[in-house]
């Protein structure tokens, strides 16, 4: 006859489990699953940042073709930017454990980062005629360091799932995860970088599309790229071995 001790009984009424010992367990705080609720509270707010910035653009009417196209490749811009860190996150996210004290308080700072943004992006002046110190350039630098600290957040998160030792990824795909944070990490370094004055007072004619505009701005759409670089690898990749 077995043993009752050798018999691993569990029974989850009432959010109690009775172990192989005889003791019993509340399992009610292990139901509890936080996740979820991060995820919605993430989704949230990065659809209420790219909602504001939809308001932004029907709020202010254009006065002619010339703004009209400004408004929207700057509103593309930010469009771009919010929803390649958003899908990026999710991915990271749904494998990385969100319970971490660590990881608790990059997510925090991620999405007040997130939340500010809008608010940086519609006090940015693409076309500016002022010089250094003024409103238009306060605004460029805080989005720039806005940008350059979600990326660096997000570097953060996806070197955790990099650590080998983690084992939070298959192993074949942790040069894939190491790949992407270097270009997360290049990414947030060139934002950091356009906070230096020269990259306000060095215009390009042309403008941005208008008639003249910082290089800081034409500095921030190189990062397109940089962000879609593990995608690009992998379609030249597939090309090559065909």
């Amino acid at each position: 006859m077995l043993n009752s001790r050798s018999i691993t009984r569990i029974q989850a009424k009432g959010g109690m489990q009775t172990t192989f010992n005889g003791e019993t367990a509340d399992l009610s705080h292990v139901a509890q699953k936080s996740r979820p609720r991060i995820e919605s509270l993430t989704d949230l707010v990065f659809g209420l940042a790219l909602s504001i910035g939809a308001i932004g653009l029907i709020s202010n009417r254009p006065k002619n073709t010339e703004i009209l196209v400004e408004s929207i490749a700057g509103f593309g811009f930010s469009f771009l930017i919010l929803i390649s860190i958003w899908f990026r996150y999710t991915e990271v996210m749904s494998v990385l454990r969100v319970e971490l004290s660590r990881t608790r308080v990059l997510n925090t700072t991620l999405l007040f980062l997130v939340a500010v943004e809008p608010y940086l992006f519609n006090l940015l002046n693409f076309n500016p005629s002022s010089g250094l110190g003024s409103l238009d350039d306060f605004a460029s630098v805080g989005f720039a360091i806005d940008l350059g600290s979600i990326y660096a957040i997000m570097a953060s998160l996806t070197s955790i799932l990099a650590r080998e030792e983690g084992g939070l990824v298959a192993p074949d795909l942790l040069k894939k995860y190491r790949r992407i944070r270097n270009l997360e990490i290049a990414t947030a370094l060139i934002f950091f970088v356009t906070t230096i004055p020269v990259f306000w007072i060095v215009s390009l004619p042309g403008g941005f599309p208008g008639s003249g505009g910082p290089i800081r701005y034409y500095v921030w759409l190189a990062t397109f790229p940089i962000i879609r670089g593990e995608n690009i690898l992998r379609r030249f990749r597939k090309k090559s071995t065909r």
